[in-house]
């Protein structure tokens, strides 16, 4: 079962288009790749922490609507970047963490696919840190 229904599965996409522009370039085969890595990860959390991701997902999506009458969603590039910004930057601790959090999935989601590592030129070691305890 999935932790994320269709609806917050097309806002996550929404947000990550902001966060990383692009994840509007995945195809198909990318997008399941990226939804697989996110659905893991949340997957191995408790489902109180997946309630609450849940919940942190609407409040960012509707949020807006209290200063633009809309959901992030149907609110323009430039309102949703000073949206997330705002967030990012939020004097409430919680709301801060939670963007964070929200931020590392998408990296999480766009980079940890084979395909974009090979594009950034990452090449990670089958000896892991190996290489590290024997360099000193």
């Amino acid at each position: 079962m999935s932790v994320l229904g269709e609806r917050q599965w097309r806002f996550l996409f929404c947000v990550a288009s902001r966060v990383v522009p692009e994840t509007r370039d995945l195809g198909e085969v990318e997008r399941a790749a990226f939804r697989a890595i996110v659905e893991e990860a949340l997957g191995e959390r408790p489902a109180s922490l997946q309630r609450q991701f849940r919940l942190f997902l609407g409040v960012v999506r509707w949020l807006p609507a209290l200063r633009y009458l809309a959901p992030l969603d149907r609110l323009n590039d430039a309102r949703q970047d000073a949206v997330l910004t705002a967030l990012q930057d939020f004097p409430v601790a919680l709301v801060r963490k939670g963007f964070w959090g929200l931020k590392s999935l998408v990296f999480m989601g766009f980079y940890g696919r084979n395909e974009a590592g090979d594009r950034i030129g990452y090449r990670p070691s089958a000896r892991g840190n190996e290489k590290l305890r024997t360099a000193s």
